[in-house]
């Protein structure tokens, strides 16, 4: 885009079916036409059982998936900047009981 074109203006609108939840669990699967996440919620009953409750899907298209990473990234680079670097290993052996976090 060219610096003397202008930016539209967006308007942001909540559908009357519009919800929000909690996701714990993500699983992303591919194929050549489209990206879907899957997020669910995943709660220990034991260390040696984890249940995920599968609740919403999303379809992304291969471009909106780069620019949804994009973004993450830059969001991450942030959130780590002002919160401290976020780990994805486990700091004890002791397993939670309920929701895992």
């Amino acid at each position: 885009m060219s610096p003397t074109e202008k930016q539209p203006q967006m308007n942001l609108v909540q559908t009357p079916d519009f919800r929000e939840s909690y996701a714990n669990s993500v699983q992303v699967r591919v194929s050549v036409w489209d990206f879907q996440l899957v997020f669910g919620l995943a709660t220990a009953e034991s260390p040696e059982q984890v249940t995920i409750r599968n609740q919403n899907a999303v379809f992304l298209s291969p471009q909106q998936a780069k620019a949804l990473w994009n973004v993450l990234g830059q969001n991450i680079a942030q959130y780590e900047q002002a919160f401290g670097t976020l780990n994805l290993e486990p700091q004890s052996h002791n397993f939670p009981q309920g929701p895992i976090n």
